[in-house]
């Protein structure tokens, strides 16, 4: 069962997320703000990472580039309400970027699309 960490300070919507990720045999672990995530992802490293860009404290962006420093093997989807964020090169290091909407097939369909790449990478 691959590992999805959720990294995002909306409560409601990361129980949307695990719920929704869950039944499509995911296992979904749960961080509320950047710095969990960096260190979840230091000590287990999860098969994908779902990252908010704007939280409390550290945002997802400078996250990212701690993430990527220490293992660049995570594959990582910035998953934001905004869209402008696409445009700061410092976000084009992540897999991909998903626009936050209450359909989820977008990110569905990236998360499998990821996972289904990294498997045929051999990782």
């Amino acid at each position: 069962m691959k590992t999805i960490l959720i990294a995002d300070d909306d409560k409601n919507l990361t129980l949307l997320y695990k719920q929704e990720l869950s039944e499509d045999g995911y296992q979904v672990d749960i961080v509320h703000d950047a710095r969990s995530a960096i260190e979840r992802v230091s000590q287990t490293p999860p098969d994908l990472l779902v990252l908010d860009i704007q939280m409390p404290g550290m945002d997802g962006i400078e996250a990212l580039s701690h993430i990527i420093g220490q293992n660049n093997r995570v594959p990582v989807i910035l998953n934001t309400a905004y869209s402008t964020y696409k445009d700061n090169f410092m976000t084009w290091s992540a897999d991909a970027y998903v626009v936050k909407s209450s359909d989820l097939a977008e990110l569905k369909t990236t998360i499998r699309n990821i996972l289904s790449r990294k498997k045929q990478d051999g990782s």
